[in-house]
């Protein structure tokens, strides 16, 4: 049974669907006669692997691009003309990974973006009142005065889900919403999302983390290869069945490397009394060569300020950090970059990589001065370096001369740890490198970690997934602040969790 018969079935005509969808870039098909019916009040996943075509699925729903082929239907009627913006915000709108709020204006200004008035000068008090209204008919608790760049990743999302509801839409497309929040925030998240729907809005939610596939939603679309593979109920398709049809094969979980790190290794890592107001205090870091080491904590246990402190995004007010046994100026980056780390940040979009410059560009960026004499950099060393990088991380692209911004999620997360590889760091600091991928890019970029620690290089990574964690040799739990456990590998997910959430006796 196609998707739409069976949306049509479980409950008459379906609040949208596209139907027989082509769409082709150039001789690429992103699209060939894909398809999604979504029952209204229904909260339907659309999972695949990076490339499969969600996103250009999401750009025509919304109305951002034309299908070559095949129709979208809201309620049963065509969807209005490309050219008619205000007639599809009132039909549909998407809550993208990466924020379009405007971190210059408040919440207020956000969220009446070129509405502030109907005529006349703009109503500064009314306006505050309107904006402020609507976030308690919404439950989202902010105040409609703040500043949109002092809001957290959660409080973001939940102000666009507000907005896009604004103007009507009753169908909210959310596509990975999930990528940077941590346990806490995502029940929130989960929690408004089902009081939405006890509300009647329809919700399409985009997620490469299969349990919260099972935990908020009735029904799930695969699309594999560019096509529609299967749309059941979740109750209908187990987990394993679920990766199959996605992958197109059996797929086996990932395979941990056994590894024996020796006492006498190096130390190419280190922190000595680390303390940073507001965020961790007194935190004593070990790396050695060849040893992986996790950073586990919920979002205020400080673990990715102590990241960031330790790559020099951030300036402790104490304590010393150290490459190789050579101190690192704080707050430099370049000083931490030359001493030999390498490092994959939290937000790709925004601190990963420049999406109009090519592969080669952003993965060979620590090497330019290598690539080249008197400070010129050879396009054919650089493209061979990047074909290279390619290669070794398996980025599905056209070749090292496309920019990095048309790759999917997952093979620009490849580029940025290629990147950060690109120089032989001694040390690798990674910070939730594997969010918003598939099952195939995690099994990669975990793979690559373990490669670099078998040349001899240390890592930290920080990840609020528990089976990134699984292929450190041990895993450090921060709690409000401070290391409360050194967990050596073979934990189990309960012991972990419970120190995280600080609820066993430490």
């Amino acid at each position: 049974m196609k998707s739409q018969e069976k949306a049509s079935a479980a409950g008459g005509v379906p609040a949208v669907e596209a139907r027989d969808i082509v769409k082709r870039f150039g001789p690429t098909t992103a699209l060939n006669g894909a398809g999604i019916a979504i029952a209204e009040g229904e909260t339907h996943a659309l999972v695949g692997r990076n490339g499969a075509g969600k996103s250009t699925l999401v750009s025509i729903l919304t109305g951002l691009q034309r299908p070559d082929e095949g129709e979208v239907r809201f309620a049963g009627e065509p969807a209005p003309p490309l050219a008619d913006r205000d007639a599809w915000r009132r039909r549909v709108a998407c809550v993208y990974q990466k924020s379009t709020i405007i971190p210059t204006l408040t919440v207020a200004e956000n969220l009446f973006l070129n509405r502030q008035t109907e005529r006349g000068a703009i109503r500064w008090r009314a306006l505050r009142t309107r904006a402020g209204d609507l976030l308690e008919q919404y439950g989202v608790a902010v105040d409609a005065e703040a500043m949109a760049g002092d809001l957290g990743v959660e409080q973001r999302q939940l102000l666009e889900i507000a907005r896009a509801l604004s103007f009507g839409a009753r169908f909210i497309i959310l596509d990975e919403p999930t990528a940077q929040l941590d346990g806490p925030a995502i029940q929130r998240l989960f929690e408004r999302m089902r009081a939405l729907r006890e509300q009647g809005v329809t919700m399409m939610f985009i997620s490469h983390h299969l349990e919260e596939v099972y935990e908020i939603c009735q029904s799930v679309s695969v699309f594999r290869d560019a096509r529609h593979i299967v749309t059941a109920p979740v109750g209908e398709l187990p987990h394993q069945r679920l990766v199959d049809a996605m992958t197109g094969e059996a797929t086996a979980a990932y395979a941990y490397r056994s590894r024996t790190v020796p006492a006498s290794a190096p130390v190419v890592l280190a922190a000595r009394g680390l303390t940073l107001a507001g965020r961790y205090e007194a935190v004593d870091l070990e790396v050695r060569a060849g040893e992986v080491v996790g950073l586990a904590g919920s979002g205020s246990s400080g673990k990715v300020g102590l990241a960031e402190t330790l790559v020099g995004l951030r300036r402790a007010d104490a304590g010393t950090v150290s490459v190789g046994g050579a101190a690192v100026r704080p707050g430099d980056i370049p000083a931490a970059l030359e001493a030999g780390l390498g490092f994959v940040p939290q937000d790709r979009h925004r601190e990963g990589f420049v999406p109009l410059l090519s592969i080669a560009e952003n993965a060979t960026m620590p090497i330019a001065r290598k690539l080249g004499r008197y400070g010129a950099v050879s396009p054919a060393r650089r493209r061979e370096r990047g074909a290279r990088m390619i290669a070794e991380l398996d980025i599905k692209t056209t070749g090292p001369d496309q920019p990095v911004g048309d790759l999917s999620g997952g093979n620009a997360q490849k580029v940025v740890l290629a990147r950060a590889l690109a120089d032989d760091p001694r040390a690798l600091v990674m910070i939730n490198p594997t969010a918003g991928v598939d099952v195939k890019a995690k099994h990669a970029l975990l793979g690559a970690v373990e490669d670099a620690a078998g040349r001899g290089a240390g890592a930290v990574l920080v990840s609020d997934e528990l089976d990134d964690l699984r292929i450190c040799d041990r895993v450090l739990v921060m709690f409000h602040g401070r290391v409360v456990k050194d967990v050596p590998r073979g934990w189990t997910d309960t012991e972990l969790v419970a120190a995280m959430e600080g609820i066993e006796d430490r």
